[in-house]
């Protein structure tokens, strides 16, 4: 299913092959999860999304039960492409506890907020998007219920998906010297 003028593939459980192999051929993938709560082995994992750098999106609502998703583990454990996370250690714990997923090369905008802008606190998304790139994002849906059997479409219709702002970041970490001696 695809949401009118948005392309945004909404899925279950998994990727299809062809979206699988359409992200594949990708140099990074943005990557973000929603749980219904904080721990993990506790809450369960309710939404992955995938966007590349074409801005291709998918939403796959895990459901109830699942324990793995062949695709996206193939996918995330694939050491070709780069995959940028917010604060990975939340989305990685997330898909390695409840689809026994081992994400490889991982770039977390979190750590390169905090190594480049040490003259803040506010390492947010929300702080780091409008700060880099000028634009506010809408983090309402943020307390959307993932979990619930409600349709995906009501609340990604709402949700605006960050660009990816690795680039940026990276830009600014060079101009200040510290892109060789902090990341690889």
């Amino acid at each position: 299913m695809t949401i009118e003028n948005k392309n945004i593939d909404l899925l279950y459980s998994d990727l299809t092959e062809d979206l699988y192999n359409l992200y594949k051929k990708s140099s990074y993938l943005a990557i973000d999860t929603e749980a219904m709560g904080l721990i993990h082995g506790r809450d369960r994992l309710c939404l992955v999304q995938i966007c590349n750098e074409f801005k291709r999106t998918s939403c796959i609502k895990i459901e109830l039960n699942t324990s793995s998703a062949p695709h996206l583990k193939k996918l995330l454990e694939d050491e070709k492409i780069t995959k940028i996370f917010h604060y990975a250690r939340f989305d990685v714990a997330a898909l390695k506890c409840n689809l026994e997923i081992n994400t490889k090369n991982i770039f977390c905008t979190k750590i390169a907020s905090k190594l480049a802008r040490t003259y803040t606190n506010k390492h947010g998304l929300k702080d780091l998007i409008n700060e880099l790139l000028g634009i506010e994002l809408d983090k309402s849906s943020q307390s959307s219920d993932w979990g619930s059997k409600e349709d995906l479409t009501k609340i990604i219709e709402t949700d605006e998906l960050p660009p990816n702002p690795r680039e940026t970041i990276k830009k600014f970490i060079e101009d200040i010297d510290r892109w060789k001696s902090k990341i690889n």
